[in-house]
Parts: C-alpha cells; structure tokens; sequence
C-alpha cells in the first residue's frame, strides 16, 4: 500500500498540468482580444518612422513637420530625444534604426519643397543625446544628381554598417560605422519591374530595408510591390519570388522566429520562407486603419508586432496641420493564433494520453502485487 500512496503526488501533478494547458486557451484568446494600444500626442508631429528601443523599452518616432526624434513609453508618455536644429529647416526625419550593439540611432533625413536639395544620415548617441556624425548621400550618376533624392528607411547590422533606401532614384546606399558613405547597389533588379505611372504613390520606389541576422537585407519597393534579397557586400540583388504583389508595400521588420512584416498604408502583411528567401510565402494579411495611413512596422516587446498610425497622407502628403494625436498599435495574426489553439489541444491530448497510460500502468502493477500476496 505504500507504493500505491506514493505514486498521488504524480497523479496530481498530471490533473494540475492538464488544467493549466486547458486554461491557456481562453487566456490566450482574452489576450489577443486585446492588443496593445499606445495613444500619445505631439501637435503636428506626423510621424513616418518608426523603431523600438530594447534597451529604454521605449518606442521611437520621427517626423515629417520637424528635426526631431520623440521617444513614446508603453504608457504613451512622449520626451524630445532628439532636437537637431543645425540640420535644413525643410528636413524630415524619415526611417529609423536602433544600433543596439554600439548604442547609438541611426535616422534618414530628407529636405522637402521648396528648399533645397539635402538628402543623409544621421547617427546619434542614445545615451548621451547628441549627434555622431551627418553623412551627405548623394548619387554619383550626374544625369540624375539634380533629382531630389529621398533617403526613405534605414537598417543596420552588426558591425554598425548602415543601409539606406533611396525611393527616388532606386538604389541603396552604405554608409559605415564611421560615417563613411558609398553607393552599395544600383542592381537592374530594381527596375526590371513594371511601374504604373498613373497610380498613387508611383514615384516611391525602395522603401522598407531590414537587415537578416543570417547576412543579407530584404527591400521592398512601393510601387511595384516586389521584394527583394540584396548582398550587403557587393550589391548582388535578387527578385524574391511572393504569392502575392505586396501592394504599396512600405515598412519592413523582422520577428526573431524569421517571419517578416511587411506593412502598407492598408495592410500587415506576415511571411515565411524556407530557404532563406530564394522563395517566400504570404501566410496571413492583417486589414489596417486607413485613415491612421500606417507607414512603418517595428518588434517590441516579447517579439510583438506594432504599426505606426502617423497620419502622414493629411500631415505630409496633403499639407493639412492641426493634429495632435498619433498611435502606435499592436497588430496580431489571426491565422498564428488558431495555430497556438491547435497546440494547446495537441498538448491537451498528448498529456491525457501519457495520464491514461500511467493509469493503466498502474493498475497492472497493484494487480500484480495482489497476485503474489494471494
């Protein structure tokens, strides 16, 4: 009988693990009922860039009417990181990147009409608020140089090497840690594509970049909708071949578990590949708010997915001023969460069935010990 009172504390355990997988279904599905929703206000702001600081576990935002960058808590409680007033007045602060190893914000900076041309990099020192260096980015192509260019997003890898997209003229620049800048890529791949001239948004052409921890970066282009794979050493860029057009296409970020996230003033749009993305698969689209004219997606905390609802249609593109509140809100596949449902079923199933097995290893043994003690 001894053996028989030991083996209770398994028995339950077993019935308390089964009742917490079976409980983690309706938690799971409150949760995603309810996604992360951070309101802020900063008057005329009209954000466009968008990334998230592991580090402060802040978000951070530019801005399209001003020569700052602003910092947003969880809580949306705003603080003026950045205030660069030696830069042109007419400048934008466009795409962003968080240099993690070396401590320091990378933004994309851009004058508008009717001031003059300036297009570059700017890498500030996060913890000390001030500016490293301003690398001017210009194209080495005289029949193109008077063309206003547009330093539109930016990524960094691991050694501080930066990437930046230039929507105007199709191309990449490399602009190294030391400030150093060169053109990376003017690859034919970047317009091999057909344009529509007639529809919106045509003159934007690379737009999101992000850099993949296995070597190499991923851009998609607005006005056709394609991604590509780019050499962050040579250039060398490939197609990558979608089941879909990724229309509009505008942000790009990168989840730890290799999904991409593509946004556009319509759409999240969330892909897998399965060899290093020759290929690529559209698995879930999420519709978005578009009015809010989402233009950028970063990882925050716990590899969640946030858009950025900066209004830059009203703010930028149609030259309304006046607003005062902006969002950044997390955005959740529907399609990945029936997919954690079915594994917490598959669990619910296999610990019934290790609890069955035991049972009946169980009554074996009393069975037996009650034969020899006959």
């Amino acid at each position: 009988m001894a053996l028989i009172k030991s083996n209770q504390t398994p028995i339950k355990i077993m019935i308390l693990t089964i009742l917490t997988v079976l409980l983690m279904g309706p938690i799971s599905q409150t949760h995603a009922r309810k996604p992360h929703v951070i309101t802020f206000r900063s008057p005329n702001l009209y954000p466009e860039g968008l990334t998230y600081d592991p580090s402060a576990q802040h978000f951070l935002v530019g801005s399209v009417r001003d020569r700052k960058i602003e910092s947003v808590s969880d809580a949306g409680v705003v603080e003026t990181l950045i205030s660069d007033l030696d830069l042109p007045e007419n400048a934008t602060v466009l795409g962003l990147a968080v240099d993690a190893v070396n401590n320091r914000l990378l933004a994309a900076i851009t004058a508008v009409d009717p001031l003059p041309h300036f297009t570059a990099l700017a890498s500030y020192d996060l913890q000390k608020r001030r500016r490293i260096f301003l690398s001017v980015l210009e194209d080495d192509d005289v029949t193109t140089a008077t063309t206003r260019q547009t330093a539109n997003d930016v990524a960094v890898d691991f050694e501080g090497n930066a990437y930046v997209t230039n929507s105007a003229s199709n191309f990449i620049w490399k602009v190294n840690k030391e400030g150093q800048p060169t053109i990376l890529s003017k690859s034919k791949a970047f317009t091999a594509q057909h344009v529509d001239q007639n529809a919106p948004f045509s003159f934007c052409g690379l737009n999101g970049i992000a850099y993949v921890s296995k070597g190499y970066l991923l851009v998609v282009q607005s006005n056709t909708g394609k991604m590509y794979k780019v050499d962050p050493d040579d250039g060398t860029a490939k197609l990558v071949l979608l089941n879909r057009d990724l229309s509009f296409a505008d942000g790009i970020a990168v989840r730890r578990d290799g999904v991409v996230l593509v946004v556009s003033h319509k759409k999240l749009w969330l892909l897998k590949s399965q060899d290093s993305w020759a290929e690529g698969v559209v698995f879930d689209e999420v519709e978005l708010d578009e009015e809010g004219f989402a233009t950028s997606v970063a990882v925050g905390a716990e590899d969640r997915a946030y858009v950025l609802y900066g209004h830059v249609l009203e703010g930028h593109i149609n030259g309304i001023s006046g607003r005062e509140g902006f969002r950044i809100e997390e955005v959740r596949s529907e399609k990945e969460g029936e997919d954690e449902k079915v594994w917490v079923y598959v669990l619910v199933g296999l610990g019934l069935a290790y609890f069955l097995f035991w049972r009946f290893q169980m009554k074996q043994l009393v069975r037996n010990m009650d034969k020899k003690t006959n």
